[in-house]
């Protein structure tokens, strides 16, 4: 059985103007109808009761001008002038009449003529209202000496007591004009409300084709579109920041990553194809082994960033004597670099120095300051370091001074940036660029922070600051985490 696919046919598309503008009007239409037909309402009410009033005066001034002698009405010759004169007055149609009616409900007069049956015709059985509903009428006894000879009828259409043509003429051009001015006004300020949407959707579109140097110059007195506009200019400004940082920094890491490789091939095809006696061919090896291990260093820098901003690297926070904890690194780092002597001066305050943290994460951050302090030594010169201990209320500060060259002031404010080397590191060293980043990750993951104190040509300062151990309630049991540390 064949089966149809369906597909969910996509909503058509229009822009913000046209779809407000049209949205807007028919809620303004609405509201507008609501509104007219209530005046329409009060209107037709209010004109209802003062027909019936003003029929009701002329009632009362024929029922005047009416006679009776012995029980009989006597109607007066000049009654048809009179109705006729009074009757200008309203707006009357083919319906409106006027009839007198003795106490038998027998007909006297009428304007315009008419018969007995006719009578019957225009009121009820009972002759006490109007047979249809569509006529209002209104009636007023004839009363002489405090006695009833009868009743005199103003007859008329609701229709011509209610709405009138000027009426509604007047009401219908109120309508148009009303909606005409809403729906102008509704465009003037869709069509501004519209226009910077469209310039940020148009620099959107270019944003999206690669092209970050938008314009967007904007001035709107909404404060909501100025914070749009301006976020989106600072936006495009950023991701254009990011894309030279992402060239520049792939091209990089792809040449850091290329030396290495490029340096063993080359020695290692040496040594195969003969070039070079046996005693050199051990020597190309070993560099061949040191420049592996660089290599294998740089891609760990490398996954250890990326797990780091990915957020994976779990970072412990236990009870640490930091002063026992610097003075195993150092002993064990010196052992780790024993060929190259590096003297390192250690100060520690009186009492005890314990933080909340993690100890392989501490490790790794002192280990990496020495490492660039070793770097940054200049050749013959023997490295020196002080490290000192500090305590405040709060925090624990751990200072690494190096004798290096120092940093350049203008590489200064982006040591910590990814995959930034200065000038003087790349000549002197390979590398990515992540162990700085890195280590104000690890620092920041445990409460703290590190930041660059001072730097001359003289040596730089490094200070690690990291949150300290508060004590405890009586009721809280105590423990004093060390981990191992590892050269």
């Amino acid at each position: 059985m064949d089966r149809k696919l369906s597909r969910k046919t996509p909503k058509r598309k229009t822009s913000i103007l046209s779809y407000w503008t049209l949205q807007y009007f028919l809620i303004l239409c609405i509201g507008f109808i609501i509104i007219v037909a209530g005046a329409l309402y009060w209107i037709r009410t209010t004109s209802l009761e003062k027909g019936l009033k003003t029929a009701e005066l002329l009632g009362l001034e024929i029922a005047e001008k009416v006679s009776g002698t012995e029980n009989k009405l006597h109607i007066p010759p000049d009654l048809d002038r009179l109705v006729d004169k009074r009757t200008k007055l309203f707006n009357t149609d083919n319906h409106f009449c006027i009839m007198i009616l003795d106490n038998n409900n027998q007909l006297i007069y009428s304007n315009p003529k008419m018969t007995q049956q006719e009578v019957y015709t225009r009121l009820s059985d009972d002759l006490s209202e109007p047979r249809n509903h569509k006529f209002a009428g209104v009636t007023v006894n004839v009363v002489d000496a405090d006695q009833t000879l009868g009743k005199v009828w103003v007859l008329q259409s609701k229709k011509a007591i209610t709405y009138s043509a000027d009426t509604l003429l007047i009401v219908g051009l109120l309508f148009a004009a009303l909606i005409l001015c809403g729906w102008f006004t509704i465009y003037l300020l869709s069509r501004k409300l519209s226009k910077p949407i469209r310039q940020v959707a148009h620099a959107a579109e270019q944003i999206r084709t690669g092209n970050y140097d938008v314009n967007l110059n904007l001035d709107t007195r909404e404060q909501e579109m100025n914070e749009l506009v301006h976020s989106f200019r600072e936006m495009s400004l950023r991701l254009q920041q990011l894309e030279e940082w992402r060239n520049l920094s792939l091209a990089g890491v792809t040449h850091e990553l290329k030396t290495p490789v490029t340096s063993i091939k080359g020695l290692v095809m040496a040594v195969r194809d003969d070039i070079v006696s046996p005693q050199e061919g051990k020597e190309f090896l070993d560099i061949a082994l040191k420049e592996s291990e660089r290599m294998e260093r740089m891609v760990a820098d490398l996954l250890d960033y990326n797990a780091m901003s990915a957020g994976s690297v779990a970072v412990r926070h236990e009870r640490i004597d930091l002063s026992l904890l610097v003075g195993e690194i150092i002993y064990q780092w010196k052992i780790a670099y024993e060929d190259q002597s590096p003297e390192v001066a250690m100060h520690v305050p009186a009492g005890a120095l314990y933080t909340i943290g993690d100890a392989l994460r501490i490790q790794q951050i002192i280990v990496n300051l020495l490492n660039n302090g070793l770097q940054a030594t200049a050749s013959g010169q023997t490295t020196l370091f002080e490290i000192r201990l500090r305590a405040e209320e709060h925090d624990l500060y751990v200072d690494v001074q190096d004798n290096g060259t120092g940093i350049a002031e203008e590489d200064q404010s982006k040591i910590f940036e990814r995959f930034y080397r200065g000038e003087l590191k790349k000549s002197r060293s390979r590398g990515l660029g992540l162990g700085l980043t890195y280590s104000l990750l690890l620092a920041q993951a445990q409460g703290g922070d590190l930041t660059l104190t001072s730097s001359s040509p003289k040596g730089s300062q490094f200070t690690l600051k990291l949150p300290r151990w508060k004590t405890p309630d009586a009721t809280t049991p105590e423990k004093a985490y060390r981990s191992p540390v590892n050269a």
